[in-house]
């Protein structure tokens, strides 16, 4: 059975489950369950979760696609690519945007793979830090680049909202493979092309 028909009936089996947790949460937080508001609440988290939890399905390898011969070997930049996550520690919601450089050498990826791969990465209950790394080795791993960067960008909700409640906060997370991590005047230009 495929990975993705057995994630789906996974989830379906235990629907029912999760919604019954959600309401338990709900009651114990000090809710009235079944006030008029309430009562569709576990159903739609539930759907929520089957959504934004997605990307347990994807085979990340296989996210990129066909790969097509391309001789161009110069900086390629997809910038701007907005994601949404799930802290790991408190499932708290984070978000921001994605920014990729890479050397092609000899093979490209269509530019909206960029954009599912980086969906398939966030769409788990993650952390910035790994998110960076997850893209940069994939790209690596499966387009075999001279190099690759790539730049996240993040505010977290988990130090926002709660905590230290500090609003407007953002982290940044880099990644540098090959030519990038030796060639600081290309790490310049990708970083001033961001700017553009």
């Amino acid at each position: 059975m495929p990975a993705k028909e057995y994630r789906n009936k996974l989830v379906a089996a235990n629907r029912e489950q999760i919604e019954h947790h959600v309401r338990e949460i709900l009651r114990l937080i000090g809710e009235d369950v079944d006030r008029e508001g309430l009562l569709d609440t576990p159903a739609r988290v539930t759907r929520m979760y089957e959504e934004i939890f997605g990307g347990y399905d994807a085979d990340i390898d296989e996210v990129l696609g066909v790969t097509f011969d391309e001789q161009h070997e110069e900086l390629v930049i997809i910038k701007d690519i907005v994601y949404y996550s799930q802290c790991e520690h408190h499932m708290a919601p984070f978000f921001g945007k994605v920014h990729v450089g890479y050397i092609p050498s000899g093979k490209v990826a269509g530019l909206s793979k960029f954009a599912r791969l980086v969906d398939a990465i966030t769409r788990r209950l993650q952390v910035q830090e790994r998110i960076t790394s997850e893209l940069a080795d994939t790209l690596e791993r499966v387009l075999k680049p001279h190099g690759v960067m790539v730049v996240v960008t993040g505010e977290h909700l988990c130090m926002c909202a709660r905590g230290v409640k500090k609003y407007g906060s953002e982290t940044v997370t880099s990644a540098v493979r090959g030519s990038f991590r030796d060639n600081a005047a290309l790490r310049a230009e990708f970083l001033s092309l961001l700017k553009q």
